[in-house]
């Protein structure tokens, strides 16, 4: 009897065991890529700006940035899509929320330039730049996942 307590017991600290491991290992891979997303958002937040103030006289540069902005939705909706652990769950919601600003940001500038209206001076004034950085200060608590 005492060795199927036993076993019994060590199978439950196997087990319990494993799960903390999975739960360690979905934390890192999601630190990883979260901290990858952040990165792609930090190079379109350095990128597009400058884009913007060209493509209003050169027709090229305003086919690469509709192209950018519309990599950046494709880029935003795949992240949304990722499941976090639940140590992450608050952040994550945290970055969906910037993600919708940001979404909502690209779609106006986008039509804008459907329009024809292409003005710098509205990028940096839309949700686009200020969504970017809440999502950059996001970091810091991705990172801590990831130690």
């Amino acid at each position: 009897m005492k060795k199927i307590i036993a076993i019994a017991f060590l199978s439950i600290l196997t087990l319990s065991g494993c799960s903390l491991l999975g739960e360690v290992n979905s934390s890192l891979e999601y630190a990883d890529n979260a901290t990858e997303y952040v990165n792609t958002v930090k190079t379109f937040a350095n990128e597009v700006p400058a884009m913007a103030q060209d493509a209003v006289t050169d027709t090229e540069v305003r086919k690469n940035l509709e192209k950018e902005l519309q990599q950046m939705k494709t880029e935003i909706e795949e992240f949304n899509a990722t499941e976090p652990p639940q140590v992450a769950e608050g952040i994550h919601e945290k970055i969906i929320a910037s993600n919708q600003q940001l979404l909502d940001g690209i779609e106006l500038y986008l039509n804008n330039i459907e329009k024809g209206q292409l003005d710098p001076k509205a990028l940096e004034d839309s949700e686009i730049l200020k969504s970017i950085d809440q999502i950059t200060d996001l970091a810091n608590q991705i990172e801590k996942l990831g130690n």
